[in-house]
C-alpha cells in the first residue's frame, strides 16, 4: 500500500474527514474530531492500535511507537510499503473503529456511525 491506498482505505470508514493540521504534507484522518491516522510529510504512517497490539508490533519491530502518540497507544511505520495491503487495511480499520467506539453516543449517533461502544 502507498500513501494513496492509506487515502482510499481511510476515506472509505463512515464520517471520515481529511485534514492537514501541520500543513499540506501531513494527512490526518479524523472521525468526530479525533485522528485515528497519519501520513507524515516522509510518507510514514502512525495509527491508534489496542494495548495488545501496541506491544505485539513494538516488541516484535514491526513498528515503533509513534513520536509524541505514543503514550495513547499509537505505532508508527516508517515505510507504508513493507507491510501486506490487506494487513494495513485491517489495522487502519481497527484504528477507526477503536477511535470512533470512544466518541460520545451523541457524536457517534449525529455521524450515523454503527460502532460498538467501549
Amino acid at each position: 500500500m502507498d500513501r494513496k491506498g492509506v487515502h482510499k482505505s481511510c476515506l472509505a470508514f463512515d464520517g471520515v474527514k481529511l485534514e492537514h493540521p501541520w500543513g499540506d504534507d501531513h494527512d490526518a484522518y479524523k472521525i468526530g474530531g479525533k485522528m485515528f491516522a497519519l501520513v507524515g510529510a516522509m510518507g510514514g504512517l502512525s495509527f491508534k492500535v489496542s494495548h495488545i497490539a501496541f506491544e505485539i508490533l513494538t516488541e516484535s519491530g514491526r513498528a515503533r511507537p509513534a513520536p509524541y502518540l505514543a503514550r495513547a497507544k499509537w505505532v508508527h511505520l516508517d515505510n507504508i510499503g513493507d507491510w501486506p495491503d490487506d494487513q494495513l487495511a485491517a489495522y487502519l480499520k481497527e484504528a477507526y473503529n477503536i477511535v470512533a467506539g470512544g466518541l460520545p453516543k451523541s457524536i457517534r449517533a449525529e455521524l450515523g456511525l454503527q460502532v460498538l461502544s467501549k
